[in-house]
């Protein structure tokens, strides 16, 4: 199963490119978010996409750095999918 997430910083910002990025890509179910990106921010709505997703289902994601505040936490997140079985597919190219 595909499972999006969405995420934008500040309530200024829209979600529609990355919505839109999401739904061409097949993605069955979106999670969305405004959050803040400033470290200790929680996302409750990447926390219910990680929790929700099951061996062999992907992750996708508008770009990577949707995952995480800095590089480490972005591969730790990385990491962690690998090792559910879950792959990670970005839809930036």
């Amino acid at each position: 199963m595909l499972i999006g997430y969405a995420r934008v910083s500040t309530d200024d910002q829209n979600l529609d490119l990355q919505r839109d990025a999401l739904q061409r890509a097949g993605c069955e179910r979106i999670f969305e978010e405004k959050e803040s990106g400033r470290a200790g921010t929680k996302r409750p709505a990447l926390e219910s996409a990680l929790a929700f997703l099951r061996h062999e289902d992907q992750l996708v994601v508008w770009k990577v750095d949707r995952l995480g505040r800095s590089l480490r936490e972005m591969l730790d997140t990385a990491h962690k999918l690998q090792g559910q079985g879950v792959k990670l597919r970005s839809c930036a190219r």
